[in-house]
Formats: C-alpha cells, sequence, structure tokens
C-alpha cells in the first residue's frame, strides 16, 4: 500500500485543541477508565486516540521507522511485509457456523485455542510501556456503522488505523461506549504453535461470537483493515441484507452513468476508476 501524505500543519493545529484545558482532562479520564477496564499495567502509558503528531513522534522511536519526502510514515513492519492468508482463521462456533464458507481460505479454529490466543495477545499487551487505544468508525452510512476499537502496542498501527477508520466528532466520542467489535493486536509477539490449529507462528483470528480479532506473529498493519473488511463483509449480508461488492466505482459528469470496476486487492480498481474525465466514487467494503 503506498503511503499516505498526512497534512501535519492541520495536525498540529488539531493536536493543540485536543490539548486544551476543556478536552484533555476528559481524554485522561476515558484513557485511564479504558486501560483499567482491560486491565493494563497501571505504569503504562495508555495513549487514547492520540493525535497524528504524538503517534508520529512515537513511531519514529521504532526501529525501521522514517519519515518520507512527502511526509508520510514509512514503517518497518518486520519479517512479515504482506497479509499471511494461511494463517488467518474463524472460530467455528454456532451462532456463525452455518453462515461461513469453510475450505482453505476460512479456516475454522476452536474456542479453546482462540481464547488461549486471546490470553496471550492480552497478557502481552499488559506488559508493554506503552499502549494505544483507537476508537473509531468502519462503515459511512449511520444505518450501517460499527464501533471499532483498536488496542495496541506499537504507534505505527494506531496512526495506520485511526487513518484507516472514521474518525469520530468529539461529541461521538464521547458518546461512544463500548465497542462493536475489538481488534487486539499484539503483532510483535508470537503465536503458541502448540496450539491446536497453529501451523506457524502467526496467528490472525476473528471470532463473530465475540466481535473481537486477535493478531499475533505479525506486525503488518494491513491484517487489521484486512480484518474489518471481513467483518462487514459478514455483517452487512447476514444482518442488513445488504449485497457487498469489492469494488470501485466512477460516475459520469453529464449523464451519471456508473461503471463498476471489480478484482482481487492489488489488481488496480482504484487506478482505473481515477478517470480524470468522470466523478471517482470508491466503496471499499458495501
Amino acid at each position: 500500500m503506498a503511503p499516505t501524505a498526512i497534512n501535519l500543519r492541520k495536525e498540529y493545529h488539531q493536536n493543540i485543541v485536543e490539548a486544551s484545558d476543556k478536552v484533555l482532562p476528559h481524554k485522561i479520564k476515558k484513557q485511564n477508565t479504558i486501560g483499567a477496564a482491560l486491565g493494563l499495567n497501571q505504569d503504562a502509558e495508555v495513549h487514547y486516540n492520540a493525535s497524528v503528531p504524538i503517534l508520529y513522534e512515537d513511531a519514529m522511536g521504532e526501529k525501521g521507522n522514517l519519515i518520507s519526502s512527502t511526509g508520510a510514515l514509512v514503517a518497518f513492519s518486520g519479517t512479515k511485509t504482506g497479509r499471511s492468508p494461511k494463517d488467518k482463521r474463524i472460530v467455528d462456533e454456532p451462532s456463525s457456523t452455518e453462515n461461513i464458507w469453510w475450505g482453505p481460505v476460512n479456516k475454522k479454529v476452536d474456542e479453546n485455542t482462540w481464547q488461549i490466543s486471546k490470553n496471550r495477545a492480552i497478557d502481552y499487551l499488559r506488559t508493554r510501556e506503552k499502549v494505544y487505544i483507537i476508537d473509531a468508525f468502519a462503515g459511512w452510512d449511520p444505518r450501517y456503522r460499527i464501533k471499532v476499537r483498536v488496542v495496541c502496542a506499537r504507534a505505527y498501527h494506531a496512526l495506520f488505523m485511526k487513518n484507516m477508520l472514521i474518525k469520530p466528532t468529539p461529541e461521538e466520542l464521547e458518546t461512544f461506549g463500548e465497542p462493536d467489535f475489538t481488534i487486539w493486536n499484539a503483532g510483535q509477539f508470537p503465536a503458541n504453535v502448540a496450539t491446536k490449529g497453529m501451523t506457524s507462528s502467526t496467528s490472525v483470528e476473528i471470532n463473530f461470537k465475540e466481535m473481537e480479532m486477535v493478531i499475533l506473529g505479525t506486525e503488518y498493519a494491513g491484517e487489521m483493515k484486512k480484518g474489518i473488511f471481513t467483518v462487514m463483509f459478514y455483517l452487512m449480508p447476514i444482518k442488513h441484507k445488504v449485497l457487498t461488492l469489492h469494488s470501485s466505482c466512477n460516475q459520469g459528469v453529464e449523464k451519471g452513468d456508473v461503471t463498476l470496476f471489480f478484482g482481487l486487492s492489488g489488481t488496480g480498481k482504484t487506478t482505473l476508476s481515477a478517470d480524470p474525465h468522470r466523478k471517482t466514487r470508491n466503496f471499499r467494503c458495501y
């Protein structure tokens, strides 16, 4: 994925606003409350919806990261420089088992293995000196959007999802409440290869009953994006009876005619839809 340039001047202004006497105490109270609820180390620095400048600064302290000439953060994701589709698993449980097309792509993992992986991820996060929590939305339409919480130990991961998801307004954040879906990203820590169903030290697991995702053994941030993509593709037809499309789209200026571009990730859907003579409309989840 190409790095995304960020307007640092705008973000630094937002950082000043977030540090104001009105906003900062509310954020501190919320991050302390959430940190305590998650059982995080009391001595850990818990950053709740940290501003972009703070995440940039922390990310520059991580191994291999740098800032490009455009101002984008270039992050080092370790040995995994792409997704690990063979290590992606879905929990086989009664509420969702009949709705999933099981096979080499959607691999089963039992609830006991899931619990071991989740405990392993949370235990790791509880040992970190810094933990980042991002609360945001997936889905533009309020009828279908879900509240997502990301808990991770790398500023790069927090920045990636802050940029990827829809940022709540201060009012929305104040009434955010409990998330609809939570990502536990402990990608720096390996999965237990001795656990049933594990084929490597990497495991990306989704549980539709618990509405949670666990990441172990890979620091590639795209696993979080694709995880939310999977969740939305599951929920839209089952919960809302809405057809999901993995496509991009553009629209004619004069007649309003619409063209859809279908294809696997990385095949050029967005590039082809970016016709200078047509209006570009990108729909990635539904």
